[in-house]
């Protein structure tokens, strides 16, 4: 039985760079990985290692998709706490 090469000469996998540097603006400590694993994607390509170029990309891809989520909650939780804070501080209806 003979295996051959899937993806040689073709194109690597999406490396998810400018995403994952991005999601540092969400939550840095999970967009470290994913710049990690993001850089990692070409050069495994390039010396020929396809299923390690899968996987960073798959890892890259976790890890940037972990630091949005993760982000965009907190913002959210802090603006729900601000409004909750606002309408304890102000009162809810309250008139002059």
């Amino acid at each position: 039985m003979a295996y051959s090469q899937p993806h040689a000469g073709g194109t690597p996998p999406s490396n998810y760079l400018a995403a994952s540097i991005v999601s540092i603006f969400c939550c840095w400590p999970f967009a470290i990985p994913a710049i990690i694993q993001a850089n990692k994607v070409n050069q495994l390509w390039q010396a020929g290692d396809y299923a390690g170029a899968q996987e960073a990309s798959k890892q890259a891809k976790k890890w940037m998709t972990i630091a949005f989520a993760v982000g965009i909650g907190w913002y959210v939780l802090w603006i729900v706490l601000y409004a909750v804070g606002a309408v304890a501080l102000f009162g809810y209806g309250a008139t002059l």
